[in-house]
């Protein structure tokens, strides 16, 4: 608990900062815009039209579409820009609409009133229709404030620090007290902006000036404070941390820990991690200088980034064209080969396969309309999935998506025959599972490979150097060891990385167990 508390004035001033700053973009976008559409009538149904489509888009596939789209322009393709942009767009539409839906709504005979005393158009707008509208605008900004709080928390993917590094880490390694944490502090964060935003819709209502200038005054500290943190990130220089990205499942979050401590040791440079990254918004942000280094798999560069065909892969062969397709079109270099393989696997339970015959995937051929399968939020839009159907003639009676920390208790309690298991995964031994032979060789190797970008290399060449010293450090039963420490013994990752690279200095292996005792008390 001490430990994720720690975390917390960092994840919530960020999540505040991305959160008001949208919702001041929003605002600043829709006001004028409805006031407009309210003028021209025929604007009313296109924007209104557009609006809604921008609101169709599941949030977080919105935010994902900003990465690529920004690297066009050769923008910060993560972090904060992403994020900050897609959570604006998801603002407009409750308060476009309901800023038309307001003024619409004024009753025509105080606006035939209001001309016949003589008003000016802007006169009636300011001083009849708004007036009336407000508490109408006003409820569409308090819906607009709950909207953006909660999707805040799914820009961890994108890059983007919030409350949502919380609920991602907390989901993948089973730390539930880190998912208690953050979606607690989101609805807390909710309420208290939805409190202030009521606040001063009855201070202006009922004409309470002292309480409208105190809350104006309280809002204009908090933006001062957030815009003099995000200035002073992005104009002061300081000293740029070594950022280490890793994608969204516990080996990756161990991986980049001992990545980022190993740095740290060896060159005294800060590091810092993006973590919960798409595959692909991984690669694309190396590529784009947003992260200097992150552990991906030769199998995951094959297909995904270089189209190859999954069959027959050699492992010596896919890793020297992988090296070789990096280095020449991205100027990324391969610095380590890890020593493992973490391959996707079919994997069933223990007794079902013994009671079936299963040994191998070749096996499931006459069951396969019978049987259902779970994979991972990736796993059957992925090339291998295809290579496995095609190559195996597979067809099963269910496919069913799910997080990647469920589908091994989805396995061993029955709710899905198969999963697309991780070969380095400890809980196939925990939950008793057997991995199927891939026969046919549907799936393509998958080495853990360290990737350095090319702007990293030339800025530190003491980092590559260090971190080409962990080639062939961990082999697959390591891995394992370390996966499974953080996912059924509940061991923070930045502990079992602390344990590990203790092994690599002392050539002594690490007691996981001991890892279970809470951490000594800093010295008084």
């Amino acid at each position: 608990m001490k430990e994720q508390l720690a975390l917390l004035p960092s994840y919530l001033t960020s999540h505040v900062q991305l959160t008001l700053l949208a919702l001041l973009c929003s605002t600043a976008v829709s006001l004028p815009l409805g006031l407009v559409v309210t003028r021209v009538k025929w604007l009313e149904r296109p924007v209104l039209a557009l609006a809604a489509i921008i609101q169709t888009v599941p949030s977080l596939a919105l935010l994902a579409i900003m990465v690529p789209l920004l690297a066009t322009f050769n923008f910060q393709s993560i972090g904060f820009l992403p994020a900050f942009i897609g959570l604006t767009l998801y603002g407009i539409l409750p308060i476009l609409r309901n800023t038309v839906t307001g003024i619409a709504n004024v009753d025509p005979a105080l606006l035939d009133a209001a001309k016949a005393v003589g008003m000016t158009p802007s006169q009636q707008l300011y001083r009849v229709e708004l007036p009336i509208a407000m508490p109408v605008i006003i409820a569409g900004l308090r819906t607009a404030t709950a909207w953006t709080v909660g999707v805040a928390t799914l820009s961890t993917p994108v890059g983007a620090t919030s409350l949502g590094n919380y609920i991602f880490s907390g989901l993948q390694t089973r730390n539930h007290t880190s998912v208690l944490i953050g979606c607690v502090a989101a609805a807390i964060l909710a309420l208290v902006l939805d409190g202030l935003v009521r606040g001063l819709e009855i201070s202006v209502r009922k004409r309470q000036l002292r309480q409208f200038f105190g809350l104006i005054a309280a809002l204009g500290t908090l933006y001062l404070y957030l815009g003099f943190n995000l200035a002073t990130t992005v104009f002061l220089p300081s000293i740029r941390p070594v950022t280490i990205g890793a994608k969204g499942f516990t080996e990756q979050y161990i991986l980049a820990e001992i990545l980022g401590q190993w740095i740290e040791n060896e060159t005294g440079r800060p590091s810092t991690q993006m973590q919960s990254l798409g595959s692909m918004v991984a690669f694309d942000a190396l590529v784009a200088g947003d992260v200097d280094a992150y552990v991906d798999y030769t199998g995951t560069l094959w297909s995904n980034v270089m189209g190859r065909p999954t069959v027959g892969g050699n492992r010596t062969n896919v890793l020297a064209e992988v090296r070789t397709f990096l280095a020449s079109q991205h100027g990324i270099q391969i610095a380590a080969t890890l020593g493992f393989e973490n391959a996707y696997a079919v994997a069933a339970r223990a007794p079902d396969a013994e009671t079936l015959g299963l040994t191998k995937i070749s096996d499931l051929i006459p069951l396969g309309n019978t049987l259902s399968m779970g994979g991972d939020f990736e796993f059957f839009s992925r090339p291998e999935w295809r290579s496995i159907q095609d190559i195996y003639g597979l067809t099963f009676q269910e496919q069913r998506t799910m997080d990647a920390a469920l589908m091994y208790q989805a396995a061993a309690s029955g709710a899905v025959d198969l999963i697309s298991a991780y070969t380095t995964d400890g809980r196939i031994s925990a939950y008793n599972l057997r991995v199927l032979e891939d026969d046919r060789f549907a799936i393509p190797p998958y080495d853990a490979v360290i990737l350095v970008s090319e702007q990293a290399m030339r800025r530190w060449p003491d980092v590559f150097e260090a971190i080409s010293a962990l080639n062939g450090t961990i082999d697959v039963e390591a891995m394992r060891e370390m996966n499974l420490a953080v996912d059924e013994e509940g061991i923070a990752p930045e502990r079992v990385a602390a344990s590990y690279l203790a092994k690599l200095r002392t050539s002594q292996s690490p007691d996981i167990t001991e890892l279970n005792k809470p951490p000594p008390s800093p010295a008084r």
